[in-house]
């Protein structure tokens, strides 16, 4: 049997954390050798959310701070969370209607695009068996 996604899949993008102050986070993967390389503020329909990307070498976290209550419910974690999991895609919209076809339970209804890097990104995810997210990822060049 043929992966789905086999010649669409690119890797690992990137790892989503909700935090709670973005500040000290910054401060905190920047003492583990992580750099800025993105920040974006912009309004997700519930409020503000601002997104740094942080990296070392080739790996990639994405930090971002929730308004409202979403960032109310990333304050009461006890334990942290690792919020997605992402994946590069060479085609967002071949994917997208790959996985719709394949039979996965999609969480969005289309592709979303955010103002993020040089020329925007855009996305869509998935809900895994035991709920986890994954998210699968296209950079968009100029």
């Amino acid at each position: 049997m043929t992966p789905l996604l086999d010649q669409n899949f690119d890797g690992l993008q990137h790892l989503g954390v909700p935090v709670v102050d973005l500040e000290a986070s910054k401060a905190f993967y920047a003492r583990l050798g992580f750099r800025p390389v993105m920040e974006k503020t912009f309004d997700d329909g519930d409020g503000q959310v601002t997104a740094v990307m942080v990296k070392r070498a080739a790996m990639v976290i994405e930090l971002y701070r929730l308004p409202g209550e979403r960032h109310a419910e990333v304050t009461r974690r006890q334990h942290g969370h690792i919020d997605h999991v992402a994946f590069s895609v060479r085609d967002i919209d071949s994917a997208f209607e790959e996985l719709c076809s394949a039979g996965f339970e999609i969480n969005q209804d289309a592709p979303i695009e955010l103002p993020f890097w040089d020329h925007g990104c855009r996305y869509f995810s998935i809900r895994g068996p035991s709920g986890e997210t994954l998210e699968f990822n296209q950079i968009l060049e100029g």
